[in-house]
This record gives structure tokens, sequence and C-alpha cells, in this order.
């Protein structure tokens, strides 16, 4: 795939193509948004495009030697990695000399893999055109890291490109935020979601020359041939708010089901029934959506614009038990709960502070 392959972020790519084609690249980038919304997928295929060996050259009438595409309308001409040449392949697989893709280990990036980061980019480039770095979840870098990292960011190497991804970029230093050009990109729409998942399966659903092959992780139980699986992908889509990627490489309906149980024990007046912090931000998340959708039935009763239309029970369920005013109350204290995360909430106290807010607003009797 190629940056003319990202669907849904045509602000963000735009800019990117129009650099590209200028020769005006920056030499760090922070993209920030919601994670799963393809700010990754563009970063590794803007390295391809900037270190692209043998882009298709350009129409007669373009002038020039510079390679690139036609987009879909025909007209605009734009500049983009072919995605079949060695590098092109090298970087797609990760193990392009000039190209490095770091992600935290262990909740966090740390001083030694920014090490890492300035002995790849205070070498000549081996075979591409630029170095290319790319920071996956960015704000976990610790303070150790971040220093380090600030000291490269203010002399970059020439011939370099770093890219920073985060979805919480208020967590890095100011001093970082301000020497990268930051490009937002945001949630996709329904029908650019539907786009992304059904072309990722489907890419997935096939080998070399068009064979079948197995999916690995990625959505194993959708099979696009049965009406079932087209229910399942309908409710992902729903479910992941604009973010395929969510979707594509978690289990969200799965894990679903286990956040239910999880409101209930709440309810119940159960111990801490989180595993791990990490569960507890994502089940603050799927009540915030659950608590959504009851206020929405309340308001219309119309199960289309419920998010958690195979809940509908429930949810009318939920709604019975309280007002309208009860439920974006309670809405407001969980979601400002969920801003205090960075402080590494304990889970315990949080659980039973969150069960006791709930139980005021519904009882038991969900249950």
């Amino acid at each position: 795939m190629a940056l003319r392959d990202v669907i849904g972020q045509d602000k963000a790519v735009t800019i990117l193509f129009k650099t590209i084609e200028r020769e005006r690249i920056s030499s760090s980038y922070l993209f920030t948004g919601d994670s799963g919304i393809g700010k990754k997928f563009t970063a590794i295929n803007l390295a391809k495009a900037v270190n692209c060996l043998t882009p298709p050259p350009p129409p007669l009438n373009k002038g020039g030697n510079k390679g690139g595409y036609l987009q879909n309308n025909g007209h605009q001409w734009i500049v983009d990695a072919c995605d079949e040449c060695d590098s092109c392949r090298k970087i797609a697989a990760g193990i392009h000399p000039d190209f490095l893709l770091l992600s935290p280990s262990g909740g966090q990036i740390r001083i030694e893999e920014i090490r890492a980061v300035d002995d790849l980019l205070s070498l000549k480039a081996f075979e591409g055109r630029k170095k290319v770095v790319i920071v996956d979840d960015a704000e976990t870098m610790n303070p150790f890291a971040a220093n380090a990292f600030l000291k490269t960011l203010e002399e970059p190497p020439p011939d370099s490109l770093i890219l920073l991804i985060s979805s919480s970029p208020d967590l890095l230093p100011d001093t970082i935020r301000s020497r990268c050009s930051t490009l937002r990109f945001t949630p996709l729409s329904t029908n650019a979601c539907e786009a992304v998942m059904k072309k990722i399966i489907a890419l997935h659903s096939l080998g070399k020359e068009g064979k079948p092959k197995k999916r690995g992780k990625l959505r194993e139980e959708i099979q696009e041939s049965s009406p079932e699986d087209d229910l399942q992908l309908s409710a992902l889509i729903r479910l992941s708010m604009g973010r395929p990627g969510n979707a594509l490489y978690g289990d969200m309906l799965e894990e679903r089901t286990v956040f239910v149980q999880l409101f209930r024990d709440m309810l119940n007046t159960e111990k801490d029934g989180w595993s791990t912090k990490e569960e507890m931000q994502r089940w603050f998340e799927f009540i915030l959506i659950l608590l959504r959708d009851v206020a929405v039935w309340q308001v219309s009763g119309n199960p289309a614009v419920i998010i958690n239309r195979d809940l509908r029970e429930d949810i009318e369920k939920l709604s019975r038990e309280t007002d309208l005013q009860g439920i974006i109350t309670i809405y407001r204290t969980l979601n400002s709960i969920r801003g205090y995360f960075r402080f590494h909430l304990n889970k315990s106290l949080t659980w039973n502070y969150t069960g006791s807010l709930l139980r005021k607003v519904f009882g038991v009797h969900y249950a």
C-alpha cells in the first residue's frame, strides 16, 4: 500500500503530498489523533514515498522527471511510492537499513531506545534518500528519553525524517511539540470505516496470486460470505467509533461481553474485576458509549441511532431506571474520572467509587 491508499484522512494526506511534490518536507512531524485511525499506517507509507526507488514516470503533459500517480479523479498528479521496489518492500517489512519503527516496551520508551535512534540518524543513508524514524505512542517516552530526544529534534541530522505518533499529545513536553509540524487525524466516517475494514480484510484473506491464506489475528471470526458475519462487521463498525484499526486488530465484541459482565458485577458490589489498568481504561470507554446509547434511547426511542443495537433490551431496561438528567450527570462524572488516568489511579478505589456512583443512578436492577 501507499499514501494514496489512506482512506478518510484527505486533509492530512493532501498536505503530505504537497510537501513531497514541492520538496519541502519538514525534518519532524507529530501525527495526532485517536488510536486506530491511520496515523501509523500513514507514517509508514510516507517513509515509502520519500525513499521509493522506482516511482512511475509522470504523464507526458506534466513535464519534469518526478514519478507519481494520477489521483482517482484522473486529474491531479501526486508523487507517491510504487509499493513494489526493494525499498518499499523492506520498509513495509521493517527491515530497511534506513528505517526504524520504535514502539514502547513495558508501557514506556526508555533512553536506551532513543540512543538507538541517534545511532541511526548519525549515519549517512545506506540505501534510501532519507533516514526515517517513526516513534509510535511517543507520549510514553519517560523523562530521560524525552530529554535525550529533544536534543535530536533541536539539531536534526541532514536527510532525516522523524515522525512522532501520539493519541495523547498533551502528555508530550511542550518543547518537543513545538519542534514538530503537527498533522491532526480525525475519526473516520461510517462509510470510510467500512471501506477500510473491508479492504484490509480482503487483503489479509488473500495470499500471493489471489490464493486464500490464513488471517492470523485479523478478525478471524469475520467471513464476508456469511450474513451473520455481515452483522458482526456492522456491529464492529459502530463500536469502532471511527477507529477501524481498533476494530480490526482487537476483539471488541468479545471484550464488550466481558465489560457488560463487569458492569453487572459493579452494580452487585462485587470486588474489583479489572485485570489491568489498561482494561480499566477500555471499560470506561465502553461504559460511556453505553450511557450515550441510554440517553439517545430516552430522547428518540429509535434503535437505528444506537451504537450497541444488539444490546437494545439492556439499554431499554437501564433507561427505565433513571431520567435523562441522571444519565447526563453520571456521564460527565465518569468522563471526568477518565481524564485522571494519567495519574495512575488505583484500580480498587476507582472500582468502588465508580460502582457507588452507578448504583445511585441504576440501583442493582440491571444485574
